[in-house]
């Protein structure tokens, strides 16, 4: 279960709730976006990826105009133009409404 993400250095490292490192990988031109229970949400150049606790990558897709707002349980938002959408970990659109 994942506690924290953070960037150190050209890293980016998962803590658990013990402060323990579960993993790491290169940080390149991620940035975090958001942080869940069981995965973490990051952007990369044109895409939002979502990665486990393990920093293997679960999904993607293209970024588009959309902002992450964050992540949180087991789904993330973003904002699309005038919506909110509310995605899974499989980058699936579970809903949206209007911003």
């Amino acid at each position: 279960m994942i506690s924290d993400v953070r960037e150190k250095g050209s890293y980016i490292e998962v803590y658990d709730a013990n402060s323990k490192k579960l993993s790491y990988m290169s940080s390149g031109n991620k940035e975090i976006r958001g942080i869940a229970s069981n995965f973490f949400v990051i952007t990369n150049g044109s895409y939002i990826e979502v990665y486990d606790e393990k920093c293997k990558k679960i999904s993607y897709m293209s970024i588009g105009n959309k902002i992450v707002r964050g992540a949180a349980g087991n789904t993330f938002t973003v904002k699309n133009g005038s919506y909110i959408e509310t995605y899974d970990e499989k980058c699936k659109k579970l809903s949206y409404k209007s911003a």
